[in-house]
């Protein structure tokens, strides 16, 4: 009740007093009134090809998952995520929910939740520093960019390290999981919850199926991320575009860096799906680029519009297609064959 009571409060006061300041309602719904039929229908297009990559990426991380499915499952536990405050971790709870429906077991349904997680997250860290790079060979970087892409780069390669030496030895992935433990532990101290065990040996057996889905799958799993992260970023950059933002006001490299730092915004768990934090966050930084007001406003809020508000209704779509379609109790499914029993695959 307390979180929805503070996202309630930011959303009104980001909507209803700081855009406001930054550009006129009536400015902004002007500028999308002169939207041409085809400029339209091509941001639909391009935001039904975003919707799809992340399909792919599910598919690459959970062997035997059909792109339907992926997308029933991506779109329903999606608009969890953006409606709900915890929406992710909700989200993550019937992901299991639909998963275990369709016979999938708890450790391919974990072991999915986490590589994908983690790619996901090593690419929101990566993106502002190739962003950044690619603005210093054009000339166009400042020393705001540059202090943010150092902090990312510092954690990304503490994450980076932390993932690596989980791989590499079955003793550090122990220590590792032991030390999880430990501190969740702690955190359950005050609300009277036992400590919690076994982290170690869950953290040897999740680097094992680990190393087994990411040597098969590697390429294919991070050319179906980048894509879905690019894909994404494309449908803002399409916006700006089309209300009138032209190269010469906003390079195209200064709206992927914005759209980078503005993902690594939208990583912070103040609003449901960052409703708020993240259309500010675009706007002052394409406005300080030097997109003009009312157009960047309008670009802005179209795109999270198609691309975050267009999700919630599609969700409850989704949800009441898996319900219909779904059995109450599925069998699990055979699971895959071990591959490190086949000498090819060793």
């Amino acid at each position: 009740m307390l979180q929805a009571t503070v996202s309630l409060v930011v959303v009104v006061a980001i909507f209803a007093f700081a855009i406001p300041r930054i550009a006129d309602y009536s400015a902004v719904w002007a500028t999308i009134l002169e939207l041409t039929p085809i400029e339209l229908w091509s941001l639909v297009g391009a935001t039904a090809f975003n919707l799809v990559t992340y399909w792919l990426v599910n598919t690459a991380a959970l062997p035997g998952l059909t792109l339907g499915r992926s997308g029933i499952l991506t779109t329903t536990t999606t608009s969890v995520a953006n409606t709900l405050p915890a929406g992710g971790a909700v989200a993550v709870g019937l992901t299991y929910t639909i998963l275990r429906s369709w016979g999938f077991g708890g450790q391919e349904i974990a072991l999915y939740v986490g590589v994908t997680g983690i790619w996901n997250v090593f690419l929101k860290l990566g993106l502002p520093i190739v962003a950044l790079a690619l603005l210093a060979f054009g000339g166009g970087t400042n020393a705001a960019l540059v202090v943010a892409a150092l902090v990312g780069l510092v954690v990304l390669a503490v994450a980076v390290g932390a993932f690596s030496l989980m791989l590499w030895k079955k003793q550090l992935a122990r220590r590792i999981g032991d030390a999880l433990g430990r501190a969740v532990s702690f955190l359950r101290r005050p609300l009277r919850r036992p400590p919690l065990q076994g982290w170690g040996e869950q953290a040897v057996a999740f680097r094992k199926r680990t190393i087994l889905l990411v040597a098969r799958r590697w390429l294919q799993l991070t050319l179906a991320t980048v894509l879905s992260h690019l894909a994404l970023w494309f449908v803002l950059l399409l916006a700006l575009r089309h209300v009138g933002v032209a190269e010469q006001e906003v390079s195209t490299l200064h709206v992927l860096a914005v759209f980078a730092f503005g993902r690594l915004i939208g990583a912070l768990p103040i609003t449901p799906g960052g409703l708020g934090v993240i259309e500010l966050g675009y706007i002052g930084g394409l406005v300080a680029a030097g997109g003009p007001r009312a157009q960047v406003v309008a670009a802005v809020l179209l795109f999270r519009v198609l691309t975050y508000g267009i999700q919630i209704p599609l969700g409850g779509f989704t949800y009441l297609l898996w319900r219909r379609r779904t059995p109450r109790a599925a069998p699990e499914r055979e699971p895959a064959r071990d591959p490190a029993r086949d000498p090819a695959v060793r």
